[in-house]
This record gives C-alpha cells, sequence and structure tokens, in this order.
C-alpha cells in the first residue's frame, strides 16, 4: 500500500475512534438528567413524610444517584481525555498526508516535466526519420501500379429488419433517401445497391453468396446489450451476438471492405468486425429515424463522388449536426489497424484524384 494511502487510512480509523468516544460520552451524559431527577424526587418524598424508615430509603437511592453521578463525571472525564489524544494523534497523522500529498504532487510535476521533454525529442527524433523516409517514398512512385486500387463499381448489401415485436422504423424511407442521393452523386453507375428486407439470420449469407458484396449495411434495431436484433420465422425479434456476425461474414467472403450498423448501440458490432474489414460504423447510442436516415444518406452521397472514407463520414456528420444536432457523436468509425480513413476510398475517384494520393486503395 502506498505511504499516502497509509495515511489516509489511518485518518479515516481515528475519525471512528473519535466517533465512537463521542458516542459514549454522549451515553454517559445522557443518564445525568435522569439521575438528578431522582435525587429531587427522592428530597420532595423526604420533605413530605413522616416516617422514618420512608426517610432513609430515600436518603440511600439519593446517595446511590449521587454516586452514580460521579461515577459518569469520572467516565467523561476519562472520555475527555481519550479524545483530546485522539484528536492530536488525528492531527498529526493529517500533517504527514498532506506533507506526502506534497511531495508526490511534486514529484508528479517534476516527473511530467521530464516526460514533455523526452515527447520533444521523440518528436524532432521522429520528424528526421519522416523527411528520410519521404526522400525514399519518392524514389519509389513509379512501383504505385503493384498497389490494390479501387474497383470500377462496388455492391452495397442493404439489409433491413423491422421485427413485429418492436418500435416501427421508417426503413423504407431510408432506402429511398440512399439511392436518391447515390443518384444525384458523380460516379452513380459505379455503385450497385441491392437491399433485403425482414432479414432472418439464414438471409445473410445467402445475399452475400449471391451478390458477394464490398459493403455490408444493416439498418434496424440494436440492443443496449451490443447486440443486432433480426427477425425469426414469426417475425419476432431474434438477438444476434457481435461475435456471430464476425463469424458470418468473415466466413462469406473475404471482398467485403465497409460494415455499416445503422441499428442502435451497435458501436460494439462495428468494433468487433473492423478486425477483419477494413472499415466499420456503428452507433454509440439509440439513433433516430431522422438520424440515421441522414447519416446514411449524405454518407453514401460522399462515397459516391469519389471521397475518401475519412471525408465521406465527416461531411455525413456534418449533415447530422444540421438536422440532429444532439447526434452528432452518435456515428463511430473504427478502421483496421494499419490502415488510415483517408487513405480509404470506397468508391472510384476522378483520375487525378487517384494520382494525387497514390495510396488510394480498399485493401492492404
Amino acid at each position: 500500500m502506498a505511504l499516502i494511502d497509509t495515511y489516509r487510512s489511518n485518518m479515516a480509523r481515528k475519525r471512528d475512534e473519535l466517533a465512537k468516544l463521542s458516542a459514549d460520552k454522549a451515553r454517559e451524559t445522557h443518564k445525568v438528567p435522569a439521575l438528578n431527577n431522582k435525587i429531587a424526587s427522592a428530597k420532595r418524598a423526604i420533605s413530605q413524610t413522616k416516617s422514618t424508615s420512608t426517610a432513609k430509603s430515600k436518603m440511600n437511592e439519593i446517595d446511590r444517584a449521587i454516586k452514580a453521578l460521579a461515577d459518569i463525571d469520572k467516565k467523561v472525564a476519562g472520555i475527555d481525555k481519550k479524545i483530546a489524544a485522539k484528536e492530536k494523534a488525528y492531527a498529526a497523522e493529517e500533517k504527514k498526508y498532506r506533507q506526502e500529498e506534497d511531495r508526490l504532487n511534486k514529484k508528479h510535476e517534476q516527473d511530467e516535466k521530464k516526460r514533455l521533454q523526452e515527447n520533444e525529442h521523440q518528436l524532432r527524433s521522429i520528424n528526421q526519420s519522416l523527411q528520410q523516409q519521404s526522400a525514399v517514398q519518392r524514389q519509389l512512385s513509379a512501383e504505385v501500379d503493384r498497389l490494390k486500387y479501387v474497383p470500377e463499381k462496388i455492391t452495397v448489401l442493404f439489409f433491413a429488419t423491422n421485427p413485429l415485436d418492436t418500435d416501427k422504423l421508417r426503413l423504407d424511407q431510408e432506402v429511398r433517401s440512399i439511392q436518391e442521393m447515390i443518384r444525384k452523386s458523380e460516379h452513380r453507375d459505379s455503385i450497385l445497391f441491392e437491399s433485403r428486407w425482414a432479414v432472418r439470420p439464414l438471409d445473410i449469407l445467402q445475399a452475400i453468396n449471391e451478390l458477394n458484396p464490398d459493403v455490408i449495411h444493416f439498418s434496424g434495431h440494436g440492443a443496449d446489450t451490443g447486440e443486432l436484433v433480426l427477425e425469426n420465422t414469426d417475425g419476432s425479434s431474434k438477438f444476434i451476438t457481435k461475435e456471430a456476425i464476425t463469424q458470418t461474414i468473415t466466413s462469406a467472403s473475404d471482398k467485403i471492405h465497409l460494415m455499416f450498423f445503422n441499428a442502435c448501440f451497435s458501436c460494439e458490432q462495428a468494433q468487433a468486425v473492423v478486425e477483419h474489414v477494413d472499415a466499420a460504423i456503428g452507433m454509440t447510442n439509440s439513433v433516430s429515424d431522422t438520424g440515421a436516415c441522414t447519416f446514411a444518406a449524405q454518407f453514401y452521397s460522399s462515397l459516391g463522388f469519389g471521397l475518401s472514407l475519412k471525408r465521406a463520414f465527416e461531411q455525413a456528420k456534418g449533415t447530422l449536426m444540421l438536422e440532429s444536432p444532439a447526434e452528432q457523436n452518435t456515428p463511430k468509425l473504427y478502421i483496421k489497424e494499419g490502415f488510415e480513413a483517408d487513405d480509404i476510398y470506397i468508391v472510384k475517384p476522378k483520375e487525378d484524384a487517384v494520382y494525387a494520393n497514390q495510396h488510394t486503395r480498399i485493401g492492404p
């Protein structure tokens, strides 16, 4: 245990001991009024009686009460002495605690100053390394044709599910908005948009095997436990874990590069699957129909203009801020380790944009 924790524990223990002593003192002093009343009552009885035996009995009561009061005074004095000693001990412990706290604060400041100096040194070293690497990369620019570029056409597979025992969602409006924005985009002919409705678990593999999509989009309900909600054969809710979705997707295709979970509390799904695909989008909280529709429509529109994944995500968030400001931080983009969102293009951009960023890719 750290020294400051020991002092803190000692202070707490002494506070408890002081509280117990105070309670003991209060318990003793509370007996005094009753004894005084007993003495007064016995005196009145003596003054009113003519019986010698009664008077003698009352005198004995008075003697016993006086003795009890003396005992109480003695006990209270002893308790007061203990309280004074404990208060002195507490003050000494508190002083040691404050001194140790000051020492730790000074050490933290010194360590932080040292850390900042080391970071500055490392940053200078990194900048030098980056300059050297930049020179090497310029020499290797002629070999960029070996990189994996974005395909001329992609398939977006949209899964929609709204079980009978869940709140009604406007998934049809989301699909219409996405399709409309894709049609208005520059590279609309590069995007094939396919949708599947009332999705059951077995429908996922079937659709992926049929279409071999580049992007998979789930739209519907999500549970706050991180599960995705699909449908049973009777239309009721079927909860699917992130592990099940990840296993299904990764076993179905190695061509899927983006997973879009447009459902409440789906960030865990996105975070799990991004270990196997280039990128994933999930929702950190509940999301409204308006928010989900607005964000998704603008996201696919931006992709359709050949923008990088990072810019498409930021533009979609910007539109969400205009339409539903309270939900601006709900969508979250996850990127596979070793990738940069600025370097990932889902839809092939203009030729000049490709040559401007020679690391444009979908794959690693």
